[in-house]
């Protein structure tokens, strides 16, 4: 079930073993400047940093379909191994393993799925307004690994998407007061000119 507390980004996954039914994926790219917003011809970017998932917890991760239902695969029974390397965070599902894991499987090797997002709450962010980037310090929870009709990352997730529109109001408020102080200083010079 998609919900508005947690954040939502997308990956790419392949087919390693179609025997055992297993597929893999980087679910997270470290360290590399993601568009994950634009408004007004702005750009906001979100950067993972390579130690957030250090203190994550990732203790019961599912395998799912949009976010939701039966598992495919879960950590807990070994079926869903996630593992932390220098450039991300890599997924390995075996789907042969769950009543559920091959009709997802069949799904991936037709096409109806060719897409994966994860789900994941924040414990630390930092923001850079020059740059415009968030980054992402400490993950607080890893939810799911999920196959998707529709990749959240590419429609921008609620929560993320509401961060940066936040951001991009107080630049618009901070630019309006900026030219009404501006404004002001114009007039009272204009003003105490005319009086000499």
């Amino acid at each position: 079930m998609i919900s508005n507390d947690r954040q939502y980004r997308a990956f790419e996954f392949d087919v390693v073993d179609e025997e055992n039914k297993i597929v893999e994926g980087r679910a997270v790219v470290f360290e590399q400047p993601t568009v994950l917003f634009e408004m007004d011809g702005i750009k906001y970017y979100e950067v993972i940093d390579r130690n957030a998932f250090n203190n994550a917890n990732m203790k019961d991760v599912v395998f799912v379909e949009n976010h939701e239902g039966t598992p495919g695969a879960r950590t807990r029974n070994n079926t869903l191994e996630l593992s932390i390397r220098d450039d991300g965070l890599y997924s390995r599902a075996d789907l042969s393993k769950s009543s559920k894991g091959p009709s997802i499987y069949s799904d991936i090797k037709n096409g109806i799925y060719d897409k994966m997002s994860f789900s994941f709450t924040v414990r630390k962010d930092s923001y850079d307004k020059a740059t415009r980037t968030r980054k992402i310090l400490e993950i607080d929870r890893l939810f799911d690994v999920s196959v998707v009709t529709f990749p959240a990352y590419e429609q921008t997730s609620i929560s993320a998407r509401s961060f940066f529109e936040a951001e991009a109001e107080k630049e618009r408020i901070e630019m309006r007061l900026r030219d009404e102080k501006r404004r002001r200083l114009a007039l009272k010079l204009k003003i105490e000119g005319g009086l000499e």
